[in-house]
């Protein structure tokens, strides 16, 4: 299939010529997904898609246009190329637009080192029913759970090839296994949810079905009379399960888009300390069997390990050839695209120095305060950095866990909060996003 797919952005790329694209890059993508949903022992959904989907994007001087399909026969590629010349045509000139400088392409494309697809055998429907089923059996035994709501498995591959009128060629292939269960436990008022789901490149990574339902049914139970916390300023602890999102705000603030905007909190401050000077926050996209990783972004650039904070300072904007330009400033290979856009900048593999301390000593530690173990909503101003979501988790009082919280809010400004970060060490290796639970100090709750 991967000769096929190249066959077909070659035909895309040629098509685009004919119809007058001085330059022009074309993707194809084969994608397969499988998934299945069990309630109370029995099939309740089972979903399968496949088909192939391809884009195209050309170039007419400084004037661009996307267009996508998912119909792949020869008369609809000479259509689109057809459609996205004339669009091309009567778009507005960005002087940013272009493929990459021969020069700056790699002719490294081979992924296989990466382990980024299963070899196995794609599992059978059946197989993922009883993953499904074993989940919801493990969670509804345990004692305290009322029902559960939910127990998925699925399972998705996908060929992805891109080539461009530069010279750039190469492709990849991609696939993930994933195992989620959803419990209730309580009733009326006091009825109280939580979740497990884990997800991995390769089947044989996952971890039992029976310890991904016991996990959601712990979590759920541990909810079990929740109340409200006295409002005040407390420091916080974000389980590792949410810490991530933090980081999160982090990268999108050092977004090529956003900088080149002047719509991020952390516009002037290359050079600056944001984080402790005992952490750092490296990208690597070269991790085997991590989901993000890439040898080259979506403009054909060899990607390379890099930090974006070093001893906490600010060391690098996340950038495609795009922000680059607008910036003055050289692509980090940091582009990421659909079949029906254009590229723009996105992180891969991130991971923030971990700390020498468990979770549970950093609960010891904070004396009083708030383990956060799940968030709602979002309020986060992008150019200021101020900082309020809803929270729940768990009250600690002199440094134990006291009683389970919700319905609260906590507040705060990113750029002074991640100043503040104490790491523990229990962050998951295998994540896209390795960020341990991660300690806060002087944020304001606001509950009863």
């Amino acid at each position: 299939m991967a000769r096929n797919l190249k066959d077909l952005t070659e035909a895309l790329l040629d098509a685009a010529q004919k119809a007058g694209a001085e330059a022009a890059d074309a993707m194809a993508v084969d994608g397969t997904s499988l998934s299945i949903n069990v309630r109370q022992g029995a099939l309740e959904q089972a979903e399968r898609s496949e088909g192939v989907d391809i884009g195209l994007r050309v170039l007419i001087g400084r004037r661009q246009a996307c267009v996508s399909a998912s119909d792949t026969r020869p008369e609809t590629l000479t259509t689109m190329a057809e459609r996205a010349v004339t669009m091309a045509r009567l778009a507005p000139e960005d002087p940013t637009a272009g493929l990459a400088d021969p020069s700056q392409i790699t002719t490294d494309t081979d992924a296989s080192a990466l382990e980024l697809c299963d070899p196995s055998e794609e599992p059978s429907p059946e197989m993922l029913k009883e993953d499904a089923l074993r989940a919801e059996a493990a969670a509804a035994a345990f004692e305290g759970v009322s029902q559960v709501d939910s127990a998925a498995a699925a399972y998705g591959r996908r060929q992805v090839y891109m080539s461009a009128t530069n010279g750039f060629s190469g492709g990849y292939a991609r696939s993930d296994r994933m195992i989620s269960t959803v419990a209730i436990a309580g009733e009326g008022a006091g009825m109280e949810r939580d979740y497990c789901g884990e997800s991995r490149i390769f089947g044989a990574d996952l971890p039992s079905p029976e310890e991904i339902g016991r996990t959601a049914a712990e979590r759920t139970v541990e909810r079990l009379g929740a109340r409200k916390p006295k409002t005040g300023a407390y420091p916080m602890l974000f389980d590792e399960r949410i810490s991530s999102s933090l980081i999160g705000h982090l990268l999108s603030a050092i977004n090529g888009q956003a900088i080149a905007r002047g719509a991020s909190w952390l516009r002037d401050a290359m050079g600056e300390q944001v984080l402790p000077s005992t952490l750092s926050l490296i990208e690597d996209p070269h991790l085997p069997r991590a989901s993000a990783s890439r040898l080259f972004d979506a403009e054909g650039l060899a990607t390379r390990k890099h930090a974006l904070v070093e001893n906490g300072q600010l060391a690098s904007w996340v950038l495609d050839l795009a922000t680059a330009r607008k910036l003055g400033l050289e692509s980090t290979a940091n582009a990421a695209r659909g079949v029906s856009s254009p590229p723009s900048p996105s992180s891969g593999n991130v991971s923030l120095t971990q700390g020498d301390k468990s979770r549970d000593e950093l609960i010891r530690e904070m004396g009083t305060g708030l383990l956060i173990t799940s968030m709602i909503g979002a309020s986060i101003n992008p150019t200021t950095g101020d900082y309020s979501r809803g929270a729940s988790g768990f009250w600690v009082e002199n440094g134990e866990i006291a009683y389970p919280v919700n319905e609260c809010t906590i507040a705060g400004n990113l750029r002074e909060m991640l100043q503040t970060l104490v790491p523990a060490n229990d962050a998951r290796l295998h994540l896209s996003r390795v960020v341990p639970s991660l300690l806060v100090e002087g944020m304001t709750l606001a509950g009863d």
